[in-house]
């Protein structure tokens, strides 16, 4: 993954994490156009991911956005919104950052 991907990727996952604030926030306290700005950032962070599925394909893509807004996500949600994981839901995010350890690593050489 060279290095204009992975700033996409970057971006893409900052994008998420505004709109998912934004999200928590029209659950916290409603509004149409608290919902309709959360809905513009989530297709952005989407139409950002276009560039990194065109790179890397769809399905590492996908694992690499999810787990970067995983624990990003967790992150925000511990330190802004006061959220706290149980033990288990920590190991689950170890699990997690494992399993996509485990798809980027790299192949030997093929036969």
């Amino acid at each position: 993954m060279n290095g204009v991907v992975l700033a996409y990727l970057a971006g893409s996952t900052a994008v998420f994490m505004a709109a998912n604030a934004t999200l928590k926030t029209y659950a916290q306290k409603g509004g149409p156009a608290v919902l309709v700005g959360a809905l513009a950032l989530f297709c952005l962070g989407n139409f950002l991911m276009v560039r990194v599925m065109r790179e890397n394909g769809l399905g590492l893509a996908i694992a690499l956005s999810l787990i970067f807004q995983l624990i990003a996500i967790t992150g925000m949600a511990f330190l802004y919104f006061g959220e706290r994981p149980t033990g288990l839901q920590m190991a689950g995010l170890a699990l997690g950052v494992v399993a996509v350890g485990m798809i980027v690593w790299p192949q030997g050489g093929a036969a």
